[in-house]
């Protein structure tokens, strides 16, 4: 017997629910899946950054993607290495080539960075020593967290000190009243949440890297994930942290109430700066209640207009308890398929599919609101076909395909990911020209993305790297993101790879300030250079 409910559409359009227990030879109907199928989903592979990069920032590639030329920065010297030492002990200094490898290549396996020193401090006050050091030295640094980005955030461009959060990982507080998590910046997204789930909370954040991102990452990106929909960004949750400036000056923005209108905000300052600005070594966030129930339906659709149809009536008619609708298309779950040997959740082939998630405190009341918003969103046509999990098991294992696209993207050969807010009208046909303007120089282009915040991923993928193919996809994306006044970076940053875009989505005076704010905090630019901020 398996233990999740499941619905077929009949020619009527009802929605007709099978029993809370159903056989496992029950037919094969398109909304029902046997134990044998969830089993089959693995879960997510280990990163793959020490992997040797198929596509280096050199003299190959347009001249968006080229090496930035090196600042005036000093050469690593033996006495520096010394001094680490003294400082951290030699097993938290790396100077062992191969060791250093895995910190230089991104996930992606698309750029590579020449570091050969990293450190591995323990707390704030290593950190700001190491730091005043830098700063005196004129060293370039890098703060890395779980190495999961894929803008090239974390990866240093030429021989900057990478200093590694991984070690920061101790959790300071739960307040078990107020939810609010005080905890070091290099603790992973899901430790914490196996930590908080003692006290039936959770991170208000989801992301498929979430068995290796770290929440100072996630911080200093400002990663979005599956869930903005429902807990809004890292601006909102986020209460107070602990900063690392330039000159090793500790910032103290650790409040932990969440009202707080004392004067400017300046956390808000290092959410999303990408370590320009300084190094997140202590995170203070609020943490919503674990949900009791939660249902998961995965969705087959005709159209991409009837995608849109389904999700403002998911907005609609679920309200307080949807927390996560994704779109994707059959491209996407083609690779899947081809390339992970893992079967859909429905049987029927769609040009279009969503999963819809809600979460709440009554099961009873999510189940019946669910139901009717199916049966609405069929007798409407908007949907065609699907299924729903109501085990955590069996959503875990859908949520895990979700999870697994720019693995099964990758095994194409070359993946280039891009991360944009544009309007929800455009998501299909920004995916739709990119391919017919590529042709035969790719060998997919696909789209799946974040509904509930506007969020397309669009992915380009090639046998093996041609940098033909990414000069005539730069800048043709960034211009169609710009021309419907979008953001060519949602939730990824712009890292070294889009810092020369910025223009098309911040006015030139912005960019004017964002530089001034960067020397006023880092007057000698030796945090994370190369990133974000682009040449005059």
């Amino acid at each position: 017997m398996i233990s999740f409910r499941s619905f077929v559409v009949r020619p009527s359009s009802k929605l007709l629910f099978f029993p809370k227990h159903v056989p496992r030879q029950y037919g094969k109907s398109v909304f029902s899946k046997t134990s044998a199928y969830y089993e089959q989903i693995s879960s997510n592979p280990i990163r793959m950054a020490s992997t040797t990069s198929t596509r280096m920032m050199g003299s190959s590639m347009p001249e968006s993607r080229k090496r930035a030329k090196r600042g005036e920065y000093s050469q690593l010297e033996s006495d520096d290495i010394s001094h680490f030492s003294n400082l951290l002990g030699k097993h938290r200094v790396i100077t062992n080539e191969s060791e250093i490898e895995g910190y230089n290549v991104d996930w992606l396996r698309a750029i590579k960075g020449q570091s050969r020193l990293v450190l591995r401090p323990k707390n704030t006050n290593e950190v700001s020593k190491i730091m005043t050091y830098c700063y005196e030295r004129n060293l370039a640094v890098v703060p890395q967290g779980g190495n999961t980005g894929i803008a090239g955030g974390g990866i240093a461009v030429h021989d900057e000190i990478v200093i590694s959060t991984s070690l920061m990982n101790q959790i300071v507080d739960v307040d078990e009243w107020s939810g609010i998590l005080v905890c070091q910046s290099g603790c992973v997204l899901e430790t914490l949440n196996e930590h908080l789930s003692q006290y039936d909370l959770i991170v208000p954040l989801d992301l498929g890297a979430k068995e290796s991102c770290q929440l100072g990452g996630n911080v200093s990106t400002n990663a979005g994930g599956l869930r903005v929909l429902r807990y809004g960004s890292l601006h909102s949750s986020v209460v107070g942290c602990e900063v690392v400036l330039a000159d090793g000056t500790i910032l103290d923005c650790m409040n932990t109430m969440k009202k707080d209108n004392t004067g400017y905000h300046l956390k808000h300052l290092f959410i999303g700066s990408e370590g320009t600005l300084g190094i997140v070594t202590k995170v203070a966030i609020q943490c919503p209640p674990k949900p009791k129930a939660v249902n998961l339906a995965f969705v087959g659709i005709n159209n991409f207009q009837n995608v849109l149809e389904t999700f403002r009536l998911a907005k609609r008619d679920l309200g307080e308890v949807l927390s996560a609708c994704e779109y994707l298309d059959q491209e996407t779950l083609s690779a899947v398929f081809e390339n992970l040997q893992l079967k859909s959740p429905i049987e029927s082939s769609f040009p279009f599919y969503m999963m819809i998630e809600t979460s709440g405190s009554n099961g009873k009341h999510d189940e019946e609101k669910l139901s009717m918003f199916l049966e609405k969103a069929m007798s409407k046509e908007f949907v065609a076909d699907g299924t729903i999990a109501s085990q955590p098991s069996h959503i875990k294992n859908i949520w895990n395909i979700r999870e697994r696209f720019p693995e099964a993207l990758l095994k194409d050969g070359h993946l280039t990911v891009y991360d944009f807010s544009i309007p929800l009208e455009s998501f299909n046909e920004m995916v739709e020209e990119t391919r017919s303007h590529l042709g035969p120089l790719a060998k997919r282009v696909t789209g799946f993305g974040h509904l509930g915040d506007g969020n397309l991923h669009l992915n380009v993928t090639m046998e093996e790297f041609n940098p033909a193919t990414l000069a005539k996809a730069e800048p043709f994306v960034y211009n169609y993101v710009a021309q419907r006044k979008g953001s060519i970076s949602s939730e990824h940053g712009l890292g070294s790879i889009k810092r020369d875009y910025i223009y098309h989505s911040k006015s030139p005076q912005a960019v004017s300030y964002m530089r001034e704010l960067k020397r006023l905090l880092d007057p000698k630019g030796i945090l994370n250079p190369y990133k974000v901020i682009p040449n005059k």
